[in-house]
């Protein structure tokens, strides 16, 4: 089953009854309207369909119960800042039965075993990227599949870096006004747009990590001593490039000409990425249901029951 993504950009008062969120709205509350009309305001959704909830406005109101309701169905809580740009993720404590047996099985992978790892992440990573460039963007493709071949044990001549480079450089280089094109957290938009969607795609590879029993902290090739997501920023490389492709055709259809604040159409349009259809193993599913399907073939790798993860191909 498809979770759903919630975003909430007004003002609300969200709340729990009978596993129900109960949305209310503070100007229909507070309002001088008949109570007939504030019934038919509040709107509710089963706590068990929900999969991602955005916070994005500083009036929400959220009730502690809602919040452990959420967490206990192994919900992602993301809240935004000022901007509207995502700052905070919320993941439940514990997402699977078998967690201390898989927490063991994680922290015990070998360094062999993690940079493996690592090079079918990154070679997946170039390929996917390599298919934007060629679908999307015109753009000569030949190198990054030389060098996703290239690809060693761990990356030790950071291939990745070097089709990274490549990849920004000519992923809008056709699309007026994109011209050089940097990709930089702080930079111009589109800039803005990536890391919107990238804050998106990261809370649901967490949220599938979380449900497959393993460390979301604790990464095969990512280790910042102040990132409690570093495995969730390994997994999510091979998927950012679907983000790349949404991006890209927002950026085409707005003429390349992106507002530096991010409308609520925009929003609406990167939290879909969720339900973005991707093909994992010759299957297509959603992404958030391939990204189950990605988490748990990596458990399988660490515990040896499998060589190989599986992640998405485009």
């Amino acid at each position: 089953m498809i979770k759903r993504t919630l975003c909430f950009t007004n003002p609300a008062y969200l709340s729990l009854k009978d596993r129900q969120m109960v949305i209310r709205l503070p100007e229909v509350e507070k309002g001088d309207v008949p109570d007939v009309v504030k019934a038919e305001a509040v709107r509710t959704v089963p706590v068990e369909d929900i999969g991602v909830v955005v916070l994005d406005n500083r009036r929400i109101t959220v009730t502690h119960g809602l919040l452990e309701a959420l967490l206990e169905n192994n919900c992602s809580v993301i809240t935004c800042d000022g901007r509207s740009m995502p700052v905070g993720l919320m993941l439940p404590l514990c997402g699977n039965t078998l967690q201390g047996e898989r927490f063991r099985d994680q922290l015990g992978a070998s360094l062999p075993l993690k940079k493996q790892l690592w090079q079918q992440t990154v070679r997946m990573k170039i390929d996917n990227q390599a298919a934007v460039l060629a679908r999307h963007a015109g753009a000569e493709a030949g190198c990054m599949r030389r060098w996703s071949a290239d690809v060693r044990s761990g990356d030790p001549d950071n291939l990745e870096g070097r089709a990274a480079a490549y990849y920004w450089r000519n992923l809008f280089a056709g699309v007026p006004g994109l011209g050089g094109f940097t990709r930089d957290r702080e930079g111009i938009p589109p800039n803005n747009l990536l890391n919107y969607g990238y804050a998106i795609l990261r809370a649901v590879i967490a949220r599938s990590l979380v449900s497959s029993g393993l460390l979301p902290t604790l990464g095969i090739h990512h280790h910042n001593r102040y990132n409690a997501y570093c495995l969730a920023d390994d997994v999510m490389e091979p998927y950012r490039p679907y983000v790349d492709e949404l991006v890209m055709g927002i950026v085409v259809e707005l003429g390349g000409v992106v507002p530096a604040d991010i409308t609520r159409d925009l929003k609406m349009r990167l939290l879909g990425i969720p339900v973005i259809d991707v093909k994992v193993g010759g299957r297509r599913s959603p992404l958030m249901v391939a990204a189950t399907q990605t988490t748990a073939s990596l458990y399988k790798c660490f515990t040896g029951e499998a060589r190989r993860i599986a992640y998405p191909e485009m």
